[in-house]
């Protein structure tokens, strides 16, 4: 079982920047390809970009692509979602989510057996 817990969401202007991160429980955190997926108001959730447990290769969206970086400290059992040159568009819940070991199909949240609550992104222009 893991738990998961996200921050750092907030307001922000377009263009601006923020910093989520989601703390996991557990000792094995390591064990766990990480993502990161968002869903705004009216929409489906969508993918937002993923870091796979072992060697941190990272896979992300094409609509955040070069202004969001995802990153994970397995020492402090955590996964971080840098967050640049936010537009309106990107305002969200965010989720992190959890999956174990490596699946492939890594864009689709029904392969992450574990989520947090969401952290509120809102991006004003």
């Amino acid at each position: 079982q893991v738990q998961l817990v996200e921050s750092g969401g907030g307001l922000v202007q377009a263009g601006g920047s923020l910093r989520l991160s989601c703390a996991a429980s557990g000792r094995t955190f390591s064990s766990y390809t990480m993502g990161w997926f968002r869903q705004a108001p009216g929409k489906e959730r969508e993918f937002v970009a993923r870091i796979s447990r072992s060697y941190g290769s990272t896979y992300y969206s094409d609509s955040v692509k070069g202004r969001f970086t995802i990153s994970r400290d397995n020492a402090k059992n955590t996964v971080y979602l840098q967050m640049n040159n936010l537009q309106p568009e990107d305002t969200a819940v965010y989720y992190c989510a959890a999956a174990y070991g490596d699946p492939l199909i890594y864009y689709s949240g029904n392969n992450y057996a574990y989520w947090g609550q969401g952290t509120q992104v809102t991006v004003s222009s």
